[in-house]
């Protein structure tokens, strides 16, 4: 019986995948992943080399180069996960702490929860402290927190895109070294957005996604370990639990070993390596303090705007507001779900709703990486307006 006559016989290939890919343009103006600049869009349509190849580590250690500046650090563990945020904040997780060790986590929107839950998953002791989505925690109840739970890990969000907040970071590495804790922040919604400085704000695990600010496609996520973490991360008594998050082997895929061999370990993902390396390269050439006061100016342009539809801004605080993701409270008498459908029917433009605890209080819209302009600020406040007058006043 031939080939073709057995495969008569078996599942044919469906219609769709008989034609070629289409996918709609949209104005990606919620919380992530953002519109991709044309340059980073080529850099990851160039032609796929080896993984292994001399070019690629050259092209990772670029990489690495880039992930120092934007971070402020002079680490030499950095560099950049083969996937999500995600990847990034279980490898931070993963790697520093062992079953049974305690852990602080501070929790005022969806991120604080999901290290928590990675965190209890791989059996830690978990300690939270506990805020309101828009919350923040002061240096003061930190340090209770510490002296209490004795972490050796205490994890802060830098950007909670589920409220809109940026949390203060200035005293609290300090403050966690000064209890022998390491400090673990998450920037994926903040960085080249907000000032964060690594090194001098004492922070030992940073971490971020290319997605958002930096202007890449999601699947790469840049993480940097201090001397202190390092010393916490290779002096384990058992193993991680992810063979594939394992620092021990990804030290050395990115060089960062000091041994003379690269060893193979998995594939990473070339194409996003090209494209994130290279919108590295756009936030090195804009300059960090450039791209902090240009989401700045183009966030409170979007605020006033905001205000003068009548809407209210969820977080209160102009200070504590994150430039590149802006929540407002759902205006009464809208249903919300009608207002995006509307937005994204009419506009095509996409905002959110909240995410986790935030959800149901909060429309969020972000305007980051090259998206952040008063262009497209200008662009998604007539869209709100023409939705709040034709959705107006539907039940919640």
């Amino acid at each position: 019986m031939t080939h073709v006559a057995l495969c008569s016989r078996g599942q044919r290939p469906v219609s769709c995948m008989l034609r070629p890919l289409e996918a709609p343009f949209r104005y990606l103006f919620g919380p992530g992943p953002s519109n991709v600049p044309p340059r980073v869009l080529a850099a990851g349509g160039r032609p796929i080399i080896g993984h292994m190849h001399s070019e690629m580590f050259g092209i990772m250690n670029d990489i690495k180069k880039g992930i120092q500046y934007a971070f402020q650090t002079s680490n030499n563990m950095t560099l950049a996960m083969s996937g999500s945020g995600h990847t990034a904040m279980e490898c931070a997780v993963f790697n520093i702490v062992e079953p049974g060790e305690s852990v602080l986590v501070a929790i005022n929107g969806i991120w604080g929860e999901r290290v928590a839950e990675i965190a209890e998953r791989m059996g830690a002791k978990v300690h939270t402290l506990v805020k309101a989505p828009g919350g923040h925690f002061t240096n003061a109840e930190i340090e209770q927190a510490l002296a209490k739970h004795k972490p050796v890990l205490f994890f802060l969000t830098h950007g909670e895109s589920s409220s809109g907040l940026v949390h203060p970071v200035d005293g609290v590495g300090d403050i966690c070294h000064k209890y022998n804790c390491l400090l673990l922040v998450d920037s994926v919604a903040s960085l080249g957005a907000a000032p964060l400085l690594m090194d001098q704000q004492n922070i030992d695990i940073l971490y971020t996604g290319s997605q958002k600010a930096l202007n890449a496609p999601p699947g790469t996520a840049p993480i940097s370990f201090s001397e202190r973490a390092c010393h916490k991360m290779f002096n384990r008594k058992t193993k991680p639990v992810s063979y594939l998050l394992d620092m021990t082997h990804l030290s050395n895929y990115w060089g960062n070993d000091g041994k003379p061999q690269r060893i193979y370990h998995h594939t990473g993902p070339v194409s996003g390596f090209f494209a994130l390396r290279e919108s590295l390269a756009i936030l090195a050439e804009t300059g960090l303090e450039n791209s902090w006061k240009h989401h700045t100016e183009v966030a409170e342009y979007l605020w006033k705007g905001l205000e003068d539809l009548g809407l209210k801004l969820f977080i209160k605080d102009k200070d504590l507001r994150l430039p590149s993701v802006t929540t407002i409270a759902i205006p009464e008498g809208y249903n919300w779900k009608e207002l995006l459908a509307y937005i994204m029917k009419h506009h095509q433009i996409e905002f959110t709703g909240g995410l986790g605890p935030s959800v149901g209080m909060v429309l969020r819209i972000g305007l980051m990486g090259y998206n952040c302009n008063k262009a497209n600020a200008a662009m998604a406040l007539a869209a709100l307006e023409d939705a709040l007058k034709q959705c107006r006043k539907s039940k919640a």
